[in-house]
């Protein structure tokens, strides 16, 4: 089999097979060229330009690794070729489906970006090369491991506590920012990756071995620190504030299709904008004027389960924007509140193998002797995780009136709401 170099400042050479090569060259693999991999963290991190294409290169050539190693112990026999060539094509294509600037219009109630990704995959051109290649039920058998549903052996490496995209993502990303938070043994983990029988299920799985577990440790790290530092920078999530209350008003005033999101690249969904939907929102995002911190509180200093309403409802979420700028003075689309999705800070469910041999199913409950999981998880959202209040400009805001808006319901907020006053 002849393989096709392409050069990459992470990992140097990626050896591309034909049948990769081939689903690189198709249109809906190509547009992920122009869809940057952090959304709009360039505006903050100069360098953090690097797109889609590249993350899922990186991804393709993590999982060639993978599979390399598990050959060298004859796993790939057992296994068989078709399930390997599978893994390789899911690790290509897992992030085919995604929406310009990334997640945030996920955060604004599109379709997630996996669905999206269904059809790309199961017709069309990738399709096409797919069933030539790999046989006719080989898109949906990709779509499996892509959505974390498949009985392969071999699902971990695509979708679970320590797939390849994790690893891939968190390297690049922190290499490309020009930071260090992620910068994880990957050479570590890629090497300590197992079959093994889980014990409590009775089938293979991707697991890791024990020697591993201090590598696991510094990706679970990595995660938090990117999210603290890189993801949910203040100014990050400004900007991604903007983008989405800027796309959730074309989507509103039908100037745009929501079922067209996903075919656009990022600079062709900011020309749409400024053609069908001008505003001097759309102004100010692109030129980085970017909106102030009015307000700011950690989720550590809420109660439980409080301004999830502003992660959740969107409607709802402009509504009170909206409300909040009349009483301070400032027109809509002026004042956004911002509260990231929650998302798995340390998930981990991993079959391990032990030294003696035995395997053991590591989950985020732990083990004795090992890091307290959820206890940590919860301390690293309470300082990753920030509740923010933006404006286009300064204006006095009582610090006591939005933690109290905080902790209200969603219900008591719609109310407040109809009698004009959330403050």
């Amino acid at each position: 089999m002849s393989y096709e170099i392409i050069r990459d400042p992470l990992w140097n050479n990626i050896r591309v097979d034909p049948v990769a090569l081939r689903l690189v060259d198709t249109p809906a693999f190509q547009r992920l060229r122009y869809v940057r991999q952090l959304g709009l963290a360039y505006l903050v991190y100069p360098g953090a330009s690097h797109s889609r294409f590249e993350h899922a290169l990186g991804a393709y050539h993590l999982a060639q690794r993978a599979l390399a190693l598990f050959d060298e112990r004859d796993l790939e026999r057992e296994l068989g070729p078709d399930a390997c060539r599978l893994v390789r094509c899911a690790a290509l294509l897992h992030d085919i489906g995604h929406y310009p600037f990334s997640h945030a219009l996920e955060e604004i109630g599109a379709l997630h970006h996996e669905e999206v990704a269904r059809p790309l995959i199961t017709s069309g051109a990738v399709a096409t090369v797919l069933r030539e290649e790999l046989g006719r039920d080989a898109p949906e058998r990709i779509m499996a491991l892509i959505r974390g549903e498949s009985d392969s052996p071999l699902q971990g490496l695509i979708s679970g506590s320590l797939d390849l995209d994790k690893i891939e993502y968190l390297k690049r990303d922190a290499f490309m920012c020009g930071v260090n938070y992620g910068d994880i043994d990957a050479e570590r983990l890629l090497d300590s990756l197992r079959l093994v029988r889980d014990p409590e299920r009775d089938t293979l799985t991707v697991g890791i071995s024990e020697k591993g577990l201090s590598a696991l440790e510094s990706l679970l790290f990595a995660k938090y620190q990117m999210y603290r530092n890189v993801y949910w920078h203040h100014a990050v999530r400004s900007a991604t504030a903007m983008y989405k209350r800027l796309v959730d008003g074309a989507l509103r005033a039908g100037s745009l299709d929501a079922a067209t999101l996903a075919s656009f690249t990022d600079e062709g969904l900011l020309e749409e904008l400024a053609r069908r939907a001008p505003s001097p929102l759309l102004a100010a995002l692109r030129e980085r004027r970017l909106y102030k911190r009015l307000f700011e509180c950690p989720a550590a200093e809420l109660p439980a389960d409080a301004g999830e309403w502003i992660a959740d409802d969107r409607a709802l979420v402009v509504a009170a924007e909206d409300q909040l700028a009349r009483e301070l003075g400032l027109g809509p689309g002026e004042l956004l509140l911002d509260y990231p999705v929650k998302t798995q800070m340390l998930g981990l469910d991993i079959p391990v193998l032990r030294r003696d041999d035995g395997v053991r199913r590591l989950t985020e409950a732990g083990w004795e002797g090992a890091i307290n999981l959820p206890r940590l998880s919860e301390e690293l959202y309470g300082s990753a995780r920030w509740l923010r209040v933006f404006a286009c400009r300064r204006v006095p805001v009582l610090r006591e009136a939005v933690m109290e808006l905080a902790t209200l319901t969603a219900g008591e907020v719609a109310e407040r709401i109809e009698r004009k006053k959330l403050l």
